[in-house]
């Protein structure tokens, strides 16, 4: 695949964390400053492709797919906790040399690099978290404190649910294209089709079927306190830049309150973009969040 400029395309890469064999696409520019782009949840590395294309004359970019996303495995036991999320984020890291690296994420991405970020403040340099704080304090207080045992139930009960639904088949690629746009609808025709190709396997009778592990899509029923994910925001050292589409469901930190947890942190808002900024205004973000990392 070559890009748009007529570049020759990314290269795909492996590398291990706790046994798991996990991929990553390596842009080139070796010589140039380290940029991990990390995508959100249900999505894939090739998902960055625009952003990479236009930044990879001045960056070392590096694209990984989370573990069960992409063409990473899957974890086998179907757990996908969050401490395991930064376990493999600080492997890549650490295996090839990349830290004090600067690092744009999104959404679940996002989520994993600002805890990445409070707990190694030495090894990022610049941060761009695009919806990436996770459920608003609103959200939050309107679950409220369920006990132990009604959150084992709600994901024991989940989890079965979810041991028994198999990876949905598209008879078509085009079905898949037509749900991918279902999905987002500030994406072009031209952005939803190349999402779809990269974000699809083809199964042995034909069919389509999205490449993430299904067991992505529940949480487990413990993580990190909310005071110790705040207590993480306040150890982050590096400038920080919250993007937010005025058209998502994300709630604003600098509105909500989030923002006093952080010491170096600023946030931008776009018009006419949902949660996934970095395509919805592509050129706008591009240029934002460029100048940020300079």
């Amino acid at each position: 695949m070559s890009d748009l400029n007529g570049m020759p395309g990314p290269t795909s890469r492996h590398y291990f964390s706790q046994r798991l064999r996990l991929h990553y696409v390596d842009w080139g520019n070796p010589d140039a400053p380290p940029l991990l782009l990390v995508h959100g949840g249900r999505d894939h590395c090739r998902n960055w492709d625009w952003v990479a294309q236009a930044l990879r004359k001045d960056w070392h970019i590096i694209c990984p797919d989370l573990r069960g996303h992409g063409d990473s495995q899957w974890s086998p036991d179907g757990n996908y906790s969050m401490a395991s999320y930064i376990y493999d984020l600080d492997q890549l890291v650490h295996q090839q040399g990349l830290a004090p690296v600067t690092i744009i994420a999104h959404s679940l991405g996002g989520n994993i690099c600002l805890r990445y970020a409070g707990v190694y403040p030495e090894k990022v340099r610049k941060l761009v978290a695009i919806e990436g704080l996770g459920p608003s304090p609103k959200a939050i207080a309107e679950r409220g404190h369920k006990p132990m045992d009604a959150r084992m139930r709600e994901w024991i009960d989940e989890q079965r649910k979810l041991s028994g639904r198999l990876p949905r088949r598209y008879p078509t690629i085009e079905d898949a294209f037509k749900r991918m746009q279902e999905e987002n609808k500030h994406l072009s025709a031209a952005q939803a089709r190349h999402l779809t190709q990269q974000g699809v396997n083809q199964n042995e009778d034909g069919t389509y079927s999205w490449k993430f592990d299904n067991y992505v899509r529940t949480w487990p029923p413990y993580d990190m306190s909310y005071d110790d994910i705040e207590h993480l925001w306040t150890r982050i050292a590096c400038p920080t830049l919250l993007v937010y589409g005025k058209e998502s469901w994300a709630s604003n930190p600098e509105k909500d309150g989030r923002l006093k947890h952080f010491k170096t942190a600023k946030v931008v808002e776009f018009d006419h973009a949902g949660h996934w900024v970095h395509h919805d205004r592509l050129d706008a973000f591009v240029s934002e969040a460029g100048e940020f990392i300079e």
